[in-house]
């Protein structure tokens, strides 16, 4: 399916039945990601698998920007009238997460943010890999993107009005301080740290995300079987 958000066709797919759960995936990838993890969560919720602008088979676009990506966020709830969805982003789309909740209160009813930062100095090797490859302006326009946002302070945390549940791998390449200090700036919000697990092992094409979704939505886990 296709939706136009602020000139922009983005591509989504709609699986299962019960509560609206939007999944946003991170740079350079699609909602391909969440494969596995659907298998499972399409049978407790209302899953809306999204392509950021200029992804998959989402519209190219010349410059990326967080803010654009929060803006088409806002249009596909207010077009589909989703009543309070939770939103489940990872990377790029978490971070588009904590925006969109602290510029749009009441949105949303819940937050699982998996490997967000801040700001880009709190990626740890992999911003010191990407600032190898030269100047920024010369970079893919997703990697520039990457550089030089986003800028998400404190204060911009605190408004966010909904439970935040932060997931980060234990061998993240977000600084684990950076973790910490988004779980402690909102008003109600916890930390996840998945063992074992880098920044994307337990999200891409994987089942273990799926334990920290259900906790955050309040699903009794024990009635859940997986299959690894």
């Amino acid at each position: 399916m296709r939706i136009t958000t602020n000139g922009v066709s983005l591509y989504y797919e709609v699986e299962g039945s019960g509560p609206a759960l939007i999944l946003l995936h991170g740079n350079g990838e699609d909602h391909t990601i969440f494969d596995r993890a659907s298998e499972y969560l399409r049978q407790m919720f209302t899953l809306y698998l999204v392509d950021s602008r200029g992804h998959g088979q989402s519209s190219p676009v010349h410059e990326y920007h967080y803010q654009d990506m929060v803006d088409d966020l806002a249009e596909f709830i207010r077009k589909l009238k989703l009543d309070r969805p939770a939103v489940c982003g990872f990377s790029d789309g978490a971070i588009v997460g904590l925006m969109f909740a602290s510029q749009h209160p009441g949105v949303l009813s819940r937050l699982i943010a998996c490997g967000a930062n801040t700001r880009p100095e709190t990626l740890k090797g992999l911003r010191m890999a990407l600032d190898r490859l030269g100047d920024p302006e010369s970079k893919d326009p997703k990697v520039r993107m990457m550089l030089t946002e986003p800028d998400i302070t404190a204060e911009d945390l605190a408004r966010v009005d909904v439970p935040v549940t932060v997931v980060a791998g234990s061998r993240d390449c977000v600084r684990r301080d950076d973790t910490e200090f988004i779980a402690s700036s909102v008003k109600d919000g916890r930390v996840c740290i998945m063992k074992r697990a880098d920044h994307s092992s337990y999200i891409v094409h994987s089942t273990r995300v799926v334990d920290p979704i259900l906790m955050a939505m309040g699903v009794d886990t024990s009635e859940v079987r997986l299959t690894r």
